[in-house]
């Protein structure tokens, strides 16, 4: 899984943030098959989904989405 974001800014907020909820993450470059504003994605465990979307709502993290890897690229959830 992985959440593309339209500002560094919000993707280092986001990780700052994922980090202290103890989520396992990793800082990547966004896959060109998504569009996003900013170069920088950041990849989770689908088994943390619950917990990284409720925190990414509660903190008002502005991102451009969550997406899934398929055999087709990415989907968003």
């Amino acid at each position: 899984m992985l959440i593309a974001f339209d500002s560094t800014q919000q993707a280092l907020r986001a990780e700052m943030l994922l980090e202290y909820a103890e989520i396992e993450i990793d800082l990547a470059p966004t896959p060109k098959e998504i569009t996003a504003g900013c170069a920088l994605c950041i990849h989770f465990p689908e088994d943390q989904l619950t917990k990284v979307a409720r925190i990414i709502s509660d903190e008002q993290v502005e991102i451009r989405g969550i997406f899934r890897k398929t055999e087709d690229g990415y989907g968003t959830v």
